[in-house]
Protein backbone atom coordinates (compact mmCIF):
# COMPACT_ATOMS: atom_id res chain seq x y z
CA UNK A 1 0.00 0.00 0.00
CA UNK A 2 2.63 2.38 0.87
CA UNK A 3 4.55 1.56 -2.38
CA UNK A 4 1.41 2.57 -4.21
CA UNK A 5 1.05 5.83 -2.46
CA UNK A 6 4.88 6.52 -3.12
CA UNK A 7 3.99 6.32 -6.96
CA UNK A 8 0.97 8.26 -6.88
CA UNK A 9 3.10 10.64 -5.22
CA UNK A 10 6.17 10.28 -8.04
CA UNK A 11 3.69 11.55 -10.49
CA UNK A 12 2.15 14.35 -8.61
CA UNK A 13 5.77 15.72 -7.72
CA UNK A 14 6.68 14.64 -11.58
CA UNK A 15 4.75 18.12 -12.43
CA UNK A 16 8.18 20.34 -10.60
CA UNK A 17 11.09 18.83 -12.46
CA UNK A 18 10.12 20.00 -15.90
CA UNK A 19 7.35 21.92 -17.81
CA UNK A 20 4.79 18.76 -18.06
CA UNK A 21 1.12 18.50 -19.90
CA UNK A 22 -0.43 15.40 -19.31
CA UNK A 23 -5.09 14.26 -18.57
CA UNK A 24 -5.71 16.62 -15.73
CA UNK A 25 -9.15 16.60 -15.84
CA UNK A 26 -11.25 14.94 -14.02
CA UNK A 27 -12.84 11.98 -15.44
CA UNK A 28 -16.48 10.45 -15.45
CA UNK A 29 -17.98 6.79 -16.65
CA UNK A 30 -21.65 8.59 -16.90
CA UNK A 31 -20.32 11.41 -19.05
CA UNK A 32 -23.01 11.61 -21.01
CA UNK A 33 -25.32 12.45 -17.69
CA UNK A 34 -22.76 15.39 -16.59
CA UNK A 35 -22.06 16.74 -19.85
CA UNK A 36 -22.93 20.40 -18.66
CA UNK A 37 -19.43 19.57 -16.64
CA UNK A 38 -17.11 19.55 -20.22
CA UNK A 39 -19.34 21.41 -22.48
CA UNK A 40 -20.85 24.86 -21.66
CA UNK A 41 -23.16 25.32 -24.82
CA UNK A 42 -25.29 22.02 -23.12
CA UNK A 43 -26.73 24.53 -20.62
CA UNK A 44 -30.72 24.63 -21.72
CA UNK A 45 -30.39 21.70 -23.86
CA UNK A 46 -33.14 19.85 -21.89
CA UNK A 47 -35.71 22.74 -22.41
CA UNK A 48 -36.12 22.46 -18.86
CA UNK A 49 -34.38 23.27 -15.07
CA UNK A 50 -31.99 20.09 -14.80
CA UNK A 51 -30.38 19.59 -11.51
CA UNK A 52 -27.17 16.78 -11.64
CA UNK A 53 -25.17 15.78 -8.33
CA UNK A 54 -22.16 12.67 -9.33
CA UNK A 55 -19.44 11.28 -7.41
CA UNK A 56 -16.85 9.57 -8.13
CA UNK A 57 -14.85 7.32 -5.82
CA UNK A 58 -11.71 6.19 -8.56
CA UNK A 59 -9.45 2.82 -7.55
CA UNK A 60 -10.57 1.97 -4.36
CA UNK A 61 -7.99 0.71 -2.17
CA UNK A 62 -5.16 2.96 -3.27
CA UNK A 63 -4.74 5.74 -0.30
CA UNK A 64 -4.25 8.90 -2.04
CA UNK A 65 -6.53 7.33 -5.47
CA UNK A 66 -8.85 10.15 -6.56
CA UNK A 67 -12.11 10.80 -5.69
CA UNK A 68 -14.59 13.53 -7.62
CA UNK A 69 -17.89 15.12 -6.78
CA UNK A 70 -19.87 17.63 -8.85
CA UNK A 71 -23.05 20.16 -9.08
CA UNK A 72 -24.47 21.56 -11.81
CA UNK A 73 -28.03 22.90 -12.75
CA UNK A 74 -29.10 24.31 -16.14
CA UNK A 75 -32.28 26.00 -17.53
CA UNK A 76 -33.28 27.78 -20.56
CA UNK A 77 -34.44 31.39 -20.33
CA UNK A 78 -35.95 33.95 -23.30
CA UNK A 79 -37.95 31.54 -24.74
CA UNK A 80 -35.70 28.59 -24.89
CA UNK A 81 -33.09 30.15 -27.09
CA UNK A 82 -30.66 31.24 -24.05
CA UNK A 83 -29.38 28.41 -21.84
CA UNK A 84 -27.45 29.24 -18.18
CA UNK A 85 -25.74 26.71 -16.13
CA UNK A 86 -23.79 27.18 -13.08
CA UNK A 87 -21.44 24.00 -11.56
CA UNK A 88 -19.30 23.81 -8.56
CA UNK A 89 -16.45 20.91 -8.09
CA UNK A 90 -13.92 19.33 -5.62
CA UNK A 91 -11.21 17.17 -7.33
CA UNK A 92 -8.72 15.58 -4.44
CA UNK A 93 -6.07 13.43 -5.48
CA UNK A 94 -2.98 12.30 -3.39
CA UNK A 95 -1.62 15.87 -1.52
CA UNK A 96 -3.94 18.09 -4.07
CA UNK A 97 -7.26 19.22 -3.57
CA UNK A 98 -8.86 21.50 -6.39
CA UNK A 99 -12.12 22.91 -5.44
CA UNK A 100 -14.49 25.76 -8.03
CA UNK A 101 -17.19 26.82 -9.80
CA UNK A 102 -18.40 28.16 -13.29
CA UNK A 103 -20.87 29.75 -15.11
CA UNK A 104 -21.88 28.73 -18.18
CA UNK A 105 -24.25 30.69 -21.20
CA UNK A 106 -25.29 29.17 -24.31
CA UNK A 107 -26.86 31.18 -27.14
CA UNK A 108 -29.57 28.10 -29.02
CA UNK A 109 -30.32 28.30 -32.93
CA UNK A 110 -33.26 26.78 -33.57
CA UNK A 111 -32.92 24.46 -36.89
CA UNK A 112 -35.05 22.30 -38.77
CA UNK A 113 -34.70 18.90 -36.96
CA UNK A 114 -32.60 19.78 -33.80
CA UNK A 115 -30.73 22.79 -32.00
CA UNK A 116 -27.47 24.29 -32.23
CA UNK A 117 -25.83 26.13 -29.39
CA UNK A 118 -22.48 28.02 -29.15
CA UNK A 119 -21.43 28.50 -24.75
CA UNK A 120 -19.00 30.10 -22.81
CA UNK A 121 -17.99 29.44 -19.41
CA UNK A 122 -15.96 31.14 -16.88
CA UNK A 123 -14.79 30.78 -13.23
CA UNK A 124 -12.34 29.71 -10.71
CA UNK A 125 -10.96 27.46 -8.55
CA UNK A 126 -8.81 26.99 -5.91
CA UNK A 127 -5.52 24.46 -6.08
CA UNK A 128 -3.99 23.58 -3.06
CA UNK A 129 -0.84 21.12 -2.77
CA UNK A 130 0.36 19.60 0.51
CA UNK A 131 3.86 18.74 -0.49
CA UNK A 132 5.23 19.78 3.00
CA UNK A 133 3.34 16.66 4.43
CA UNK A 134 4.88 14.19 2.87
CA UNK A 135 7.33 11.92 4.61
CA UNK A 136 10.87 11.59 2.48
CA UNK A 137 13.96 9.37 2.74
CA UNK A 138 16.63 10.98 2.50
CA UNK A 139 19.55 11.39 4.27
CA UNK A 140 20.80 14.43 2.09
CA UNK A 141 19.59 18.42 2.20
CA UNK A 142 15.44 18.55 1.88
CA UNK A 143 14.05 18.67 -2.00
CA UNK A 144 13.07 21.88 -2.79
CA UNK A 145 10.04 20.33 -4.65
CA UNK A 146 8.54 19.49 -1.08
CA UNK A 147 9.98 22.58 0.47
CA UNK A 148 6.41 24.70 0.02
CA UNK A 149 2.87 23.67 -0.25
CA UNK A 150 0.47 25.49 -3.15
CA UNK A 151 -2.49 27.63 -2.55
CA UNK A 152 -3.33 29.44 -5.72
CA UNK A 153 -7.05 31.05 -6.96
CA UNK A 154 -6.83 30.13 -10.62
CA UNK A 155 -9.33 31.96 -13.11
CA UNK A 156 -10.09 30.22 -16.29
CA UNK A 157 -12.65 30.17 -19.25
CA UNK A 158 -13.80 27.78 -21.66
CA UNK A 159 -16.22 27.00 -24.62
CA UNK A 160 -17.74 24.44 -26.71
CA UNK A 161 -20.42 23.60 -29.07
CA UNK A 162 -23.29 21.26 -29.43
CA UNK A 163 -25.75 20.18 -31.50
CA UNK A 164 -28.72 18.21 -30.19
CA UNK A 165 -32.51 16.50 -31.39
CA UNK A 166 -34.19 14.13 -29.47
CA UNK A 167 -32.25 10.94 -30.80
CA UNK A 168 -28.89 12.59 -31.08
CA UNK A 169 -26.32 14.75 -30.04
CA UNK A 170 -22.87 15.77 -30.93
CA UNK A 171 -20.94 18.80 -29.13
CA UNK A 172 -16.98 19.92 -28.94
CA UNK A 173 -15.60 21.90 -26.23
CA UNK A 174 -12.61 23.35 -24.75
CA UNK A 175 -14.07 23.80 -20.81
CA UNK A 176 -10.86 25.47 -19.71
CA UNK A 177 -8.66 27.66 -21.96
CA UNK A 178 -6.01 29.19 -19.70
CA UNK A 179 -2.60 27.69 -19.17
CA UNK A 180 -2.77 28.79 -15.53
CA UNK A 181 0.90 27.83 -13.84
CA UNK A 182 0.16 25.21 -10.90
CA UNK A 183 3.79 25.95 -9.67
CA UNK A 184 6.88 27.93 -10.23
CA UNK A 185 10.40 26.33 -8.86
CA UNK A 186 13.68 27.46 -10.08
CA UNK A 187 16.16 24.86 -9.58
CA UNK A 188 19.87 25.71 -10.67
CA UNK A 189 18.74 28.69 -12.76
CA UNK A 190 16.29 26.71 -14.91
CA UNK A 191 12.47 27.50 -14.13
CA UNK A 192 10.44 24.07 -13.92
CA UNK A 193 7.02 24.55 -14.01
CA UNK A 194 3.21 22.61 -13.84
CA UNK A 195 0.49 24.55 -15.44
CA UNK A 196 -3.30 23.72 -16.72
CA UNK A 197 -3.87 22.30 -20.11
CA UNK A 198 -6.54 23.07 -22.95
CA UNK A 199 -7.90 19.83 -22.90
CA UNK A 200 -10.27 18.95 -26.16
CA UNK A 201 -13.52 16.46 -25.79
CA UNK A 202 -15.61 15.58 -28.61
CA UNK A 203 -18.68 13.80 -26.96
CA UNK A 204 -21.84 11.99 -29.85
CA UNK A 205 -24.64 9.61 -29.10
CA UNK A 206 -27.24 8.22 -31.07
CA UNK A 207 -31.03 6.32 -29.51
CA UNK A 208 -31.53 3.61 -31.86
CA UNK A 209 -35.09 2.48 -31.66
CA UNK A 210 -35.45 -1.31 -31.81
CA UNK A 211 -39.10 -2.09 -30.61
CA UNK A 212 -41.91 -0.29 -28.87
CA UNK A 213 -39.78 -1.48 -25.58
CA UNK A 214 -36.65 -1.43 -26.07
CA UNK A 215 -33.80 1.39 -27.15
CA UNK A 216 -30.19 1.14 -27.87
CA UNK A 217 -28.24 4.17 -26.90
CA UNK A 218 -23.98 3.96 -28.07
CA UNK A 219 -22.36 6.86 -27.33
CA UNK A 220 -18.40 8.00 -27.61
CA UNK A 221 -16.40 10.25 -25.78
CA UNK A 222 -12.56 11.08 -27.08
CA UNK A 223 -10.53 13.46 -24.84
CA UNK A 224 -7.19 15.03 -26.27
CA UNK A 225 -4.61 16.88 -24.13
CA UNK A 226 -0.84 17.80 -24.86
CA UNK A 227 1.62 14.89 -24.12
CA UNK A 228 -0.93 12.52 -23.61
CA UNK A 229 -2.34 9.79 -26.11
CA UNK A 230 -6.23 10.20 -27.10
CA UNK A 231 -8.56 8.34 -24.57
CA UNK A 232 -11.79 7.45 -26.03
CA UNK A 233 -14.96 6.13 -23.81
CA UNK A 234 -17.15 3.64 -25.89
CA UNK A 235 -20.74 2.97 -24.00
CA UNK A 236 -23.42 1.36 -25.11
CA UNK A 237 -26.93 1.23 -22.92
CA UNK A 238 -30.17 -0.67 -23.54
CA UNK A 239 -33.58 1.12 -22.34
CA UNK A 240 -36.05 -1.03 -21.55
CA UNK A 241 -39.53 1.06 -21.33
CA UNK A 242 -37.29 4.14 -21.17
CA UNK A 243 -37.30 3.31 -17.29
CA UNK A 244 -34.33 0.94 -16.86
CA UNK A 245 -30.92 0.89 -18.68
CA UNK A 246 -27.84 -1.54 -18.59
CA UNK A 247 -24.75 -0.14 -20.17
CA UNK A 248 -21.09 -1.77 -20.74
CA UNK A 249 -18.15 1.01 -20.97
CA UNK A 250 -14.90 0.24 -22.70
CA UNK A 251 -11.99 3.24 -21.88
CA UNK A 252 -9.31 2.77 -23.91
CA UNK A 253 -5.77 1.44 -22.04
CA UNK A 254 -7.99 2.00 -18.91
CA UNK A 255 -11.31 0.39 -17.65
CA UNK A 256 -13.96 -1.76 -18.54
CA UNK A 257 -17.62 -0.32 -17.01
CA UNK A 258 -20.68 -1.66 -16.37
CA UNK A 259 -23.58 0.89 -15.10
CA UNK A 260 -27.57 0.68 -14.45
CA UNK A 261 -30.11 3.56 -14.62
CA UNK A 262 -32.82 3.83 -13.24
CA UNK A 263 -35.87 6.93 -14.19
CA UNK A 264 -37.58 6.88 -10.70
CA UNK A 265 -40.22 9.48 -11.82
CA UNK A 266 -40.68 12.12 -14.60
CA UNK A 267 -38.61 14.02 -12.28
CA UNK A 268 -35.89 11.76 -10.95
CA UNK A 269 -33.28 9.26 -12.40
CA UNK A 270 -30.45 7.78 -10.90
CA UNK A 271 -27.21 5.95 -12.28
CA UNK A 272 -24.39 3.89 -11.08
CA UNK A 273 -20.95 2.84 -12.69
CA UNK A 274 -18.51 0.37 -11.32
CA UNK A 275 -14.91 0.87 -13.28
CA UNK A 276 -12.83 -2.16 -13.37
CA UNK A 277 -9.14 -1.55 -14.51
CA UNK A 278 -7.83 -2.89 -17.55
CA UNK A 279 -3.85 -2.11 -16.35
CA UNK A 280 -1.79 -3.69 -13.49
CA UNK A 281 -3.04 -1.06 -11.62
CA UNK A 282 -5.83 -3.81 -11.25
CA UNK A 283 -4.21 -6.33 -8.91
CA UNK A 284 -3.96 -2.99 -6.13
CA UNK A 285 -7.34 -2.01 -6.21
CA UNK A 286 -11.12 -2.92 -6.18
CA UNK A 287 -12.42 -1.06 -8.72
CA UNK A 288 -14.27 2.70 -8.90
CA UNK A 289 -17.48 3.13 -8.21
CA UNK A 290 -19.95 6.11 -9.54
CA UNK A 291 -23.00 7.05 -8.56
CA UNK A 292 -25.16 9.82 -10.04
CA UNK A 293 -28.51 11.87 -9.29
CA UNK A 294 -30.66 14.00 -11.89
CA UNK A 295 -34.07 15.81 -11.07
CA UNK A 296 -35.59 17.67 -13.32
CA UNK A 297 -38.06 20.44 -12.38
CA UNK A 298 -41.05 19.55 -13.73
CA UNK A 299 -44.45 17.84 -13.43
CA UNK A 300 -45.42 15.25 -15.21
CA UNK A 301 -48.18 17.45 -16.87
CA UNK A 302 -46.46 18.55 -19.89
CA UNK A 303 -43.09 19.80 -18.97
CA UNK A 304 -41.23 16.71 -19.85
CA UNK A 305 -43.03 16.05 -23.35
CA UNK A 306 -40.83 12.67 -24.53
CA UNK A 307 -38.18 10.87 -23.08
CA UNK A 308 -34.65 12.62 -22.57
CA UNK A 309 -32.07 9.83 -23.21
CA UNK A 310 -28.94 12.62 -22.76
Amino acid sequence: MKSIKLILIVLLIAFTGKSVWAQQDAMYSQYMFNTLAINPAYAGSRDITSATALYRDQWVGIEGAPKTATFTIDFPIEAKKIGLGFQVFNDRLGITNTTGGFVSYAYRLRLNKGTLAFGLQGGASQYRADFTSVTLNSGGSGDLAFANNINKTLLNFGTGIYYNTDRFYLGLSAPQLLNNKLNDLSVQGNNAFAGQAIHLFLASGYVFPLNEDLNLKPSVLIKGVKGAPLEADFNGTLWLKDVIALGLQYRTEADISAMVEVQVSHQIRIGYAYDRSTTPLVQYNSGSHEIMLRYEFGSSQGKILSPRYF
